[in-house]
């Protein structure tokens, strides 16, 4: 075999295994990226959850800006969707593949697995506005310092993300250990599905 033909083995197989689903939302598509190489345990249960079909009609219901977060000390910028408080479509919780073991950062576009207590991640992802360093291993969001497990990125529809980011929140709604009333949408974004492409 030369070298253009290795060359190119090497590039099929390499698109191949990064794997793409698709996040058709009422408000337009998200393209999102998984890291199933660096973080293979949160990419599995987020395919489970997309392979059963449990994402469908569901919402993005929870956005995190600079002004309605007042409470804390340590700002972050993220858009949150899933299953919400429906506990009867959930999955057992995962353990955490942190950002310290996989490499990965909470940059602009990351996606990642929300969490109360480490390793209690199951069906509720939420996608970063800029960099979001604090939610990293080490970071200061949480008091344990676990961060958040970080598994893909957006690489088509941020213009989308920024739309349900800039919803009007303070509605109370379906609460969970994630949820603060100030920071849920009074009209959530409708994940109509998500799909493999």
């Amino acid at each position: 075999m030369n070298n253009y033909a290795l060359i190119f083995l090497l590039l099929s197989v390499s698109s191949i295994s990064a794997q793409k689903v698709r996040v058709d939302t009422e408000s337009g598509p998200i393209v999102l990226e998984l890291y199933a190489d660096k973080a293979p345990a949160t990419v599995a249960n987020f395919l489970r959850y997309i392979d059963a079909k449990r994402y469908d009609n569901t919402t993005f219901y929870r956005v995190v800006r600079l002004d309605n977060q007042a409470n804390n000390p340590v700002k972050i910028e993220v858009i949150q969707g899933g299953l919400g408080a429906d506990s009867t479509r959930m999955f057992p919780p995962i353990t955490q593949e942190t950002t310290q073991k996989t490499g990965l950062k909470h940059l602009d576009g990351t996606l990642s697995l929300a969490r109360g207590a480490p390793s209690s991640g199951a069906s509720e992802f939420f996608i970063c506005i800029n960099a979001q360093p604090e939610l990293d291993f080490g970071g200061k969001r949480n008091p344990d310092g676990q961060g958040f497990a970080a598994f893909g990125r957006v690489v088509q529809g941020m213009d989308v993300v920024h739309r349900i980011q800039q919803g009007e929140t303070g509605q109370p709604g379906p609460t969970n250990a994630y949820s603060n009333p100030m920071q849920l949408l009074k009209a959530p974004v409708r994940i109509r599905s998500i799909r493999r492409l």
